[in-house]
């Protein structure tokens, strides 16, 4: 059996996962997908709502500034598309394209991480002060975890793609983590329109 296994080309005995595009893990993305969107959305509602009731100025240090915020949601939606082309890349057989691109993807997502940690430092509340602090933090925490565990994976399939791991018949890992990484983005768009946006609605 040992023979066997030695007497294998290298690439066989990597662990590149299962071919094409719908393997288990892409279902069990979907599936990890609609139930973090549906707990995004009672996030989303519960902000809309309370803002809608509420009798006090809302957001309580006024109106959102828009220009870091759109700077950060256009660096995230950036991002995406370098992840989306690393998979391009990488089926046309261009390996050093796709690490490239990748790595600018993760590049992109720690700056949006800094940016965000920024504007959590400039506010003049926490958590616990008022329930519009409660609700920023825990909505925008929420999606901050998502966006790591996201910077986490690309980080294997940077390595896992320099590595030699895919190529144009084996990439359904590069499909499903973008996968991941692009509701992320879309989630965050929604947030930015809910947390930046709504009050400029609201206020009228």
């Amino acid at each position: 059996m040992s023979d066997y296994a030695d007497s294998l080309p290298e690439r066989e005995t990597l662990p590149i996962g299962s071919p094409g595009e719908r393997s288990g893990g892409w279902w069990g993305v979907l599936t990890l997908v609609a139930t973090e969107a549906a707990l995004f959305g009672y996030l989303i509602f519960s902000y809309l709502y309370l803002a809608s009731q509420t009798t006090r100025q809302w957001p309580p240090e006024g109106m959102p500034k828009l220009g870091l915020g759109g700077a950060n949601t256009c660096i995230l939606l950036s991002s995406s598309v370098f992840v989306w082309a690393s998979e391009r890349f990488v089926r046309r057989g261009k390996r050093g394209m796709g690490v490239l691109v990748l790595l600018t993807g993760i590049l992109l997502g720690v700056i949006f991480v800094g940016i965000q940690l920024k504007e959590w430092h400039d506010h003049p509340y926490g958590l616990t002060t008022h329930l519009y602090g409660s609700l920023y933090f825990t909505i925008t925490g929420f999606h901050l975890m998502h966006v790591l565990v996201g910077l986490i994976v690309l980080a294997f399939l940077t390595l896992w793609t320099a590595l030699g791991y895919f190529d144009r018949a084996r990439s359904a890992a590069l499909t499903i983590g973008g996968l991941y990484w692009h509701f992320v983005d879309v989630v965050w768009l929604f947030i930015f329109a809910t947390l930046y946006l709504s009050p400029y609605v609201l206020a009228r």
